[in-house]
Order: structure tokens, then C-alpha cells, then sequence
């Protein structure tokens, strides 16, 4: 799998975690420091089940439990036309 964000969305860094702004639209979504960190190695190229160990690693939160909330993640950025999911 692999994702990228979709035409005219950026992605802006913040101390809390960052804010994906959809330019097409003017809307904008703020996403937590653990939804940042995960989408940003998806972008540089990690697969779902590198972000979940990597997640795991770092919350007490099981592997299992990682994968679904990754796989959460993409699906509703994927819904909301943020990112583009290719496989």
C-alpha cells in the first residue's frame, strides 16, 4: 500500500501533532501526535504493519490494537479525500 496526500492538501507540523488543510474545500483536520507520527511514515513509504510495531512500540497499546488503529486512520483520511491510498 501506499499513500500520499491528495492534490492541494498540506500537511503542517505542530508541537501537538499537525493540521492537514484541504485547500479545495477550506476545511482542515488536526490530527493528534500519534495520528501525525503515523501518517507521516506511511508518507515516507512504511507499510501499515511497520507504523503499527512502530506505535506499539511506543504506547501501551497491542500490535493488534495498532494495526486497526492505523488502518482507522487511512481509512477515514481516505473517506474525507485527504490522502490517496494506492496498492
Amino acid at each position: 500500500m501506499k499513500l500520499s496526500l491528495a492534490r492541494d492538501v498540506t500537511l503542517t507540523p505542530l508541537d501537538s501533532g499537525a493540521v492537514l488543510l484541504d485547500g479545495r474545500r477550506g476545511r482542515y483536520w488536526q490530527l493528534n501526535e500519534s495520528g501525525s507520527t503515523i501518517l507521516r511514515k506511511l508518507l515516507d513509504g512504511d507499510t501499515p504493519d511497520t507504523a503499527a510495531a512502530g506505535l506499539s512500540a511506543a504506547a501501551p497499546v497491542s500490535e493488534a490494537q495498532a494495526h486497526k488503529d492505523v488502518m482507522a486512520l487511512v481509512d477515514a483520511l481516505s473517506a474525507a479525500n485527504l490522502v490517496e491510498v494506492s496498492r
